[in-house]
């Protein structure tokens, strides 16, 4: 499976990928729901042991557009600036992520035993602009 330029396509790389390192748990956000039916095929093709898949829901700004990276959302230079340490803002993405009932300042290996995946809404996240 290539694309129409010679480079391997996404679904064929990703699964070869993540099938050679082991993957056993993939967490990805809903956008990429669509994308698990084919690797699932691939992974039954290829003779591999398919992880399994749990899709998140995204965070969004108020106008209910995606964050991303690529559109320089939630840069962690410019948190680190505004906030200092970064307790307050893992406690805050905590709370927004339904981990936490109020906004707190929190280590990330102080979250990791509270953590409970039934707690994820089911909607995306709107991330408030004190955070943008």
């Amino acid at each position: 499976m290539r694309r129409s330029d010679g480079v391997f396509a996404y679904q064929l790389a990703v699964t070869i990928d993540d099938a050679l390192m082991g993957i056993t748990q993939v967490v990805r956000g809903c956008d990429l729901l669509s994308s698990t039916p084919m690797q699932l095929y691939l992974y039954g093709l290829l003779g591999f042991e398919p992880p399994s898949f749990c899709h998140i829901p995204l965070l969004v700004d108020a106008t209910g557009r995606r964050l991303s990276k690529r559109d320089g959302d939630l840069e962690i230079a410019a948190l680190r600036k505004a906030y200092g340490r970064p307790e307050p803002i893992i406690g805050f993405l905590a709370y927004l992520a339904g981990q936490l009932a109020k906004p707190e300042p929190l280590r990330a290996v102080d979250l990791l035993p509270l953590f409970d995946a039934s707690k994820i809404p089911q909607q995306n996240i709107v991330v408030p602009n004190i955070l943008l």
